[in-house]
């Protein structure tokens, strides 16, 4: 399905912290910042001795940084010290809590796997579980939220937290003491071979551990003896600038150039690779897409442009900016952008801001009205942003990373019955509810993934029981008057309620949608279920099945396509 917002996810890229101090500023330097600290302190103290009603000081300061901020550029951005922490705990890689990733249910909380390691899996809790009480109160049947939940399961390293939970078959619910401990965040999601010879990698953020992750995954891959490797960046917005410099440095040889950063505050600096690249041999392709960001794009960038592999996909977001973060004497920061960064041709794939912040963030807007995402010839170029690699192919800047190879969004299997089923979270429900009476019955019949992917299918029988599901749950969530749903931060927020047309009656709707949408609804049951059982790979070894790029992936690297385009196979 097309997601019509672009997650902006900001990206920690520089270490730094910032102190104020007048003997590190210049004269002239000194004199502009008296100035304008006296001028605000005016404005400031006639606001308080002055103004009709009493005003928050502190509000007023942060109002006019964040101002300030929205003045510069789009990544330049002001954040308090809670906002920063919870911002950075992504690209740490850990969080503290029980461990357990969860679904709210019918208005219960439902344990859709525990996190490998954490405490939850070390007391035995499993998927399906459903937690019924935090600290002897109920959490079921009182409208919780996501973030409800968050604020009573995570908490200090070491502190404890009660919960009930019911179990089906168990006649009494089960309590457990779980002690709270660091919670691994995963930034490799899937890695597994999908043919003999070709792996698969798939890289979700660019984080601390993404290269202990990506190692070890790879490493696995070559005990498989893969040749070959898919590289899926796929809606992976960036993260740290260290991280995509070493996994660039993982695929070229030594000595060449990876990306170069540079302001007017900020010497050019080059990164280059060195001798220690585990992958320089082989056919390799990098999958991308509008959601491809920042640090993505610098490893795209450096793939291509020293023809080293193909691109698959589409037009990549266009953020070619490195921010530093800069901690304030209360503890808040600014993240400011310090440098643009180039790749190794000399491209900035930083897309224009000239016409403002709001225009620039509609860019998946006039994506989708250009017609860019559905056709390649959408995309106008200036032939001054050309710029050819050592194989005299041409690659091009000014906004996003180009790929090689063209893949159209595909919405020829979307509907207004499939919106509706994934606005509302009834596909998920309905395979959490079937895995919990199923359990353990599948734990016999499939005892690996390979047996549950060879032998589940959906047939008509248990399509047939989630569309009565879905119109009993339709039917039911259709009388609210708003719902409540996740956003791309992970946020609870309501939203109206999505009503059915009076053109079409809902088995209408129904019927074109099963039409339409069949065959994917059918696809995502059984990477639910598999996701469910054998965790986040299992759920990309499904739908890779059926994806389009994922495919044209396998076929480029088995047929001529790399002699063709004069990509080296090194």
């Amino acid at each position: 399905m097309m997601n019509n917002t672009v997650k902006k996810v900001s990206a920690l890229l520089i270490a730094a912290t910032f102190i104020f101090n007048s003997l590190s500023l210049t004269a002239q330097e000194r004199t502009i910042s008296d100035e304008a600290k006296l001028k605000f302190d005016d404005v400031l103290s006639l606001l308080k001795t002055r103004y009709v009603d009493t005003v928050n000081l502190n509000v007023l300061v942060e109002d006019a940084i964040k101002g300030m901020m929205k003045d510069l550029d789009p990544h330049s951005e002001y954040y308090t010290a809670e906002e920063y922490e919870k911002m950075n705990e992504p690209l740490q890689g850990n969080f503290e809590g029980i461990g357990v990733q969860f679904n709210i249910t019918r208005d219960t909380i439902v344990v859709q796997s525990p996190i490998s390691g954490g405490p939850s899996e070390k007391l035995g809790i499993r998927s399906g579980d459903k937690i019924v009480k935090v600290e002897g109160k109920s959490v079921a049947g009182i409208k919780i939220t996501n973030n409800d939940v968050i604020k009573k399961l995570r908490g200090d390293k070491g502190t404890t937290v009660n919960v009930s939970i019911y179990r089906r078959g168990v006649k009494d619910l089960i309590e457990y003491a779980i002690v709270r401990d660091k919670i691994p965040i995963f930034s490799v999601d899937a890695s597994y071979m999908l043919t003999p010879e070709i792996g698969y990698i798939k890289v979700n953020r660019f984080a601390e551990t993404t290269m202990d992750e990506f190692r070890a995954g790879l490493d696995k891959l070559k005990s498989k003896n893969m040749k070959h490797l898919v590289l899926d960046l796929r809606g992976n917005s960036g993260g740290y600038l260290k991280t995509s410099i070493e996994l660039s440095d993982e695929f070229l040889k030594d000595r060449e150039m990876i990306v170069y950063t540079e302001g007017v505050t900020s010497p050019k600096r080059d990164y280059i690779a060195t001798t220690r690249g585990a992958f320089e041999q082989g056919k390799l392709v990098v999958l991308i897409d509008e959601g491809s960001a920042s640090a993505s794009e610098i490893v795209s960038g450096a793939v291509q442009d020293w023809d080293r592999g193909l691109l698959i996909g589409r037009r990549s977001f266009g953020k070619g900016l490195v921010q530093g973060p800069f901690r304030l004497r209360d503890n808040s920061w600014l993240k400011i952008t310090t440098a643009r960064y180039y790749t190794p041709t000399g491209r900035c794939i930083q897309r224009s801001y000239e016409e403002g912040i709001d225009e620039y963030r509609k860019e998946d807007e006039r994506r989708v009205a250009s017609g860019e995402l559905f056709h390649q010839d959408s995309i106008k170029v200036a032939d001054s942003l050309k710029y050819y690699t050592p194989n005299n192919r041409v690659v091009f800047g000014g906004g996003g990373i180009m790929p090689d190879i063209f893949m159209p969004l595909d919405t020829s299997e979307n509907s207004r019955f499939l919106t509706e089923i994934y606005a509302q979270g009834i596909l998920n429900d309905f395979v959490n509810e079937y895995i919990d009476e199923k359990r353990q019955e599948f734990a016999g019949l499939y005892p690996d993934f390979e047996t549950f992917d060879k032998k589940f299918v959906v047939d008509k029988k248990l399509f047939d029981e989630f569309l009565v599901y879905a119109d009993k749950n339709l039917a039911e969530k259709s009388k609210a008057d708003s719902i409540t749903v996740v956003d791309d931060d992970g946020e609870d927020v309501k939203v109206p309620n999505t009503k059915v047309a009076g053109d079409k009656t809902p088995e209408q709707i129904k019927e074109e949608g099963i039409k339409t949408s069949g065959a994917h609804i059918k696809n995502r049951i059984k990477a639910y279920v598999a996701r469910t059982l054998w965790q986040t790979e299992a759920f990309f070894r499904i739908i890779n099945q059926v994806s389009p790029e994922v495919q044209k992936a396998i076929k480029v690297i088995n047929d001529k396509t790399f002699e063709e385009m004069k990509i080296a196979n090194k």
